[in-house]
């Protein structure tokens, strides 16, 4: 039996409503999918994504009055937020089809530099004797596949390799899925503070922490406010180039003397903003390194 599915684009302040108005219509499942990134299946009710570009879809069993279903939606949309315009739907009818394994085969293990592999939780690791860091796609937070997440991930497998992740303690800012943090602690690192201002997240990061056997001990989560000062010889900051510079007192303010940093989520028009807020806190920071038009920038503090 063929499908009926409608598909919005919408910012986050948009999501919630839309999807209550496509469940009010009958949709059999809503997905909320990152424009850039990884898809959520299901989301808890009552939760909206952190992404700027979210692409939210409905699935229907009823192939019939779609126009006239439109025509609800957008007149409900234009009670409940008068001015606003609703996002524009699109409609297409589609195969039936297994859609979680089809979603399931999306997800395969990736490589990331010499050691580390993000794996899957349903998939056999690739390499039994590399560094596995077993995550379970479709959380609304990293799961590596982002050019961002992929550039820390490999700056964190490199400086491993080179002995600096070797008994350091590690700070990830903005930690989403935890992904940054537990790659460290498996990479090497004894212990490692993260912080985000969503609980989500941290419960997220709990989650992911548990499923790769990194204790309480070695993997504290913060919300920014309660972090306390101190002096890390490794941090990291997957976020956005506005929150990087605004924050970048704070960020750098925990940079060790020796210490070295990462920071991401950064387009590489933003690069130049981000790189000198940085250089005006102390740091030396060094080329940026770039991948499909996203920035990571790393440097240190002088000893």
């Amino acid at each position: 039996m063929p499908w009926l599915q409608l598909k919005a684009h919408v910012a986050p302040e948009q999501a919630e409503l839309l999807e209550d108005l496509l469940l009010e219509e009958g949709a059999t499942a809503i997905g909320l999918q990152d424009a850039h990134d990884d898809p959520v299946f299901e989301p808890e009710r009552g939760t909206t994504p952190l992404w700027q570009d979210t692409i939210l879809t409905g699935l229907y069993d009823d192939l019939d009055g779609v126009e006239a279903m439109l025509e609800r939606i957008q007149a409900a949309w234009s009670e409940q937020v008068p001015g606003e315009p609703c996002p524009d739907i699109a409609y297409e009818l589609l195969a039936d089809r297994d859609w979680e394994r089809e979603w399931m085969d999306d997800f395969t293990p990736l490589r990331m530099g010499q050691r580390l592999w993000i794996v899957p939780s349903w998939h056999e690791p690739p390499e039994a004797n590399a560094v596995n860091l077993i995550l379970d796609p479709g959380l609304a937070f990293g799961t590596g596949t982002h050019p961002t997440t992929a550039l820390c991930l490999e700056w964190l497998d490199s400086l491993a390799v080179s002995g600096g992740l070797e008994d350091k303690t590690v700070l990830d800012v903005g930690c989403g899925s935890g992904i940054l943090a537990i790659a460290a602690l498996k990479l090497g690192a004894t212990h490692a503070d993260a912080t985000d201002i969503d609980p989500q997240a941290l419960q997220a990061s709990r989650d992911n922490a548990a499923r790769n056997q990194i204790s309480d001990a070695q993997l504290s989560l913060y919300y920014p406010e309660q972090l306390i000062d101190g002096h890390y010889p490794v941090v990291t900051a997957n976020i956005l180039a506005g929150p990087l510079v605004e924050l970048a007192p704070m960020i750098a303010g925990h940079v060790a003397p020796g210490g070295q940093i990462a920071l991401s989520g950064i387009l590489a028009n933003q690069a130049n903003e981000v790189l000198q807020a940085y250089e005006a806190q102390g740091l030396i920071m060094e080329e940026p390194t770039i991948r499909e038009g996203w920035v990571r920038l790393s440097g240190y503090r002088a000893v």
